[in-house]
């Protein structure tokens, strides 16, 4: 019988989450995402260090203040590393903008658009791209602004409450990233209950429904699950427009034979009874501070997120000055 995994990809487009691109070949999934703390993981690589090496060269020639230097030092990292998982997979790759801008449109904006010129400089189109975006009103309205303006693609991450949804379905970005695993583990350390079925996870509840909504009232917004901590959770997804899975789980699923069926359908979503709903800047802030485990999981995020970006310049500069000092 076919693994769990080649199953799942007769329902759902699978995505690898990761920055070691060497972990993807093995699973060939149709896209990849990286995010900040994984492509802090994999500098630290001896197998990636040459990419580290000419990012810091890269930055170096560019001149301007030390400060200068490193970010556009980190853009040409993330665009690298990009640019390597780009040649092991048939899609896309999803690059994020640094989280530290999570409540600044026009400077993620201004960022996204360098992240594009990077890629366009190597000969990738832009249509291979999708810029990740953390889920704030002002990343919605960046979204927006680069789909409409720019003919960006936008996947919108950290993403935790249906009022996050709503608003970046109507904002027509191209792909949101609900994190399952998170949502999970919030209700874990904040309620009596310690483990859950895959059908009463809270992350799968909570994507379920967003799925739903969008196939519903026909939004072009995809969802693509994110951030899993077992199997049973991606199994209970099958049949949403993309998962995002590590290899971890990937591996465990090309050795999983039990039959996986679609658990969300279009037809399943059209035949519910949830409601439209629109959310202007006053009644998303609204109702997105009513979801307790939304609010904490996003700025938890951003700060994680944002931590790891620091751990990176750190490093970065270190090499830095070895560099500029003939080391």
């Amino acid at each position: 019988m076919e693994s769990a995994l080649e199953q799942l990809k007769k329902h759902t487009v699978v995505v690898a989450d990761t920055g070691d691109f060497n972990a993807i070949e093995e699973y060939k999934p149709q896209d990849a995402t990286t995010n900040p703390s994984l492509i802090l993981a994999a500098a630290k690589m001896a197998a990636y260090q040459h990419l580290v090496d000419q990012a810091i060269k890269y930055g170096i020639a560019k001149g301007g203040p030390e400060e200068e230097q490193v970010t556009n030092t980190m853009d040409k990292l993330f665009v690298s590393f990009g640019l390597e998982i780009l040649k092991k997979i048939p899609g896309r790759v999803s690059t994020e903008v640094d989280a530290r801008l999570s409540y600044d449109k026009d400077e993620m904006v201004a960022r996204a658009l360098r992240i594009i010129a990077l890629y366009e400089e190597a000969g990738i189109k832009k249509d291979r791209v999708l810029i990740k975006l953390s889920s704030t009103w002002e990343g919605i309205q960046a979204g927006r602004e680069l789909e409409e303006k720019h003919g960006v693609h936008c996947n919108m991450t950290l993403l935790f409450s249906f009022a996050q949804a709503v608003a970046c379905a109507e904002a027509k970005v191209t792909l949101i990233s609900p994190f399952v695993g998170r949502i999970m583990d919030w209700y874990k350390e904040n309620t009596a209950q310690k483990s859950y079925e895959a059908h009463e996870d809270p992350g799968v509840i909570s994507v379920t429904k967003i799925y739903n909504h969008y196939k519903k009232y026909d939004y072009t917004t995809v969802v693509m699950g994110a951030s899993f901590r077992n199997t049973g959770e991606v199994k209970a997804l099958a049949g949403c427009d993309l998962l995002t899975i590590s290899p971890s789980l990937l591996g465990e699923l090309s050795k999983d034979h039990s039959t996986v069926t679609p658990m969300l359908t279009v037809q399943k979503a059209k035949a519910c009874d949830l409601e439209k709903v629109h959310l202007d800047e006053k009644e998303f802030r609204w109702q997105h501070n009513e979801d307790r485990m939304a609010v904490e999981k996003l700025s938890d995020g951003i700060r994680k997120f944002a931590a790891d970006a620091i751990k990176l310049e750190t490093m970065i500069k270190e090499k830095m000055l070895n560099v500029k000092n003939g080391q």
